[in-house]
C-alpha cells in the first residue's frame, strides 16, 4: 500500500474529465482502492475519488466514522461504478476538498440518497445514506463526472471559518456565521 499524490485543482485537467467505468475487478483495482484509502487517511479526508489521484476510473472511498453526525461509525466504504438511483430532501453543507486545500464553501446536497455500485470483487451492492454520509457520497460521485464542489458552491465561507478558528484560539467569545 502506498500514499499517492493528490491532484490539486488547476494542476491537471484530470479533475475535469469524466472517469471511465471499471470493467476489471482484479488485484490492480484492489491495490488502487487500498492506496486511495491510505492516501485519504493520511490527508485527514473523509472521501477520495480515483481522479483525485490521477486515475480516470469510477472508484471512490469514503469513511465518515470520525464524524459525530449521522453516518458516523459506518467505516470504510468502497464504491465502484456508483450511480445515484434516488435522492430526496435537501441539506446545506459546508464542504472542503483534498484537491482544493484551504477553501470551504456552502453547497446544497440531497439529505438522503440510494446508490447502486459494485464492490472490489464486482458484486452489486446498494447503499442508503443520509446526512453527512449522503453529502460525502454525492461529493465523491461528482468527482467521477469532473464536477468540483466549487462548481456548486453557493457561498465561499473560508474566511468565516478561519475567523471563527482565530477567535477560538484567542479565547474570544462570539459566534461566527
Amino acid at each position: 500500500m502506498a500514499i499517492r499524490r493528490i491532484v490539486k485543482l488547476g494542476e491537471d485537467d484530470v479533475l475535469r474529465k469524466h472517469a471511465r467505468r471499471v470493467d476489471k475487478f482484479d488485484r490492480r483495482l484492489g491495490m488502487l482502492l487500498d492506496d486511495m484509502a491510505d492516501t485519504m487517511y493520511e490527508a485527514d479526508g473523509v472521501g477520495l475519488a480515483a481522479p483525485q489521484v490521477g486515475i480516470l476510473k469510477r472508484a471512490v472511498v469514503i469513511d465518515v466514522r470520525d464524524d459525530e453526525d449521522e453516518g458516523g461509525g459506518v467505516g470504510l466504504i468502497e464504491l465502484i461504478n456508483p450511480e445515484i438511483m434516488e435522492a430526496e430532501g435537501s441539506q446545506m453543507c459546508i464542504e472542503g476538498c483534498l484537491s482544493v486545500p484551504g477553501r470551504r464553501g456552502k453547497v446544497e446536497r440531497p439529505e438522503k440518497v440510494r446508490v447502486h455500485a459494485q464492490d472490489r470483487k464486482g458484486r452489486h451492492i446498494e447503499l442508503e445514506a443520509e446526512g453527512f454520509l449522503a453529502n460525502a457520497v454525492c461529493h465523491e460521485i461528482d468527482h467521477l463526472d469532473g464536477i468540483m464542489y466549487t462548481d456548486k458552491m453557493i457561498e465561499d465561507v473560508t474566511d468565516q471559518i478561519e475567523e471563527a478558528a482565530r477567535q477560538r484560539e484567542s479565547g474570544e467569545e462570539g459566534e461566527a456565521e
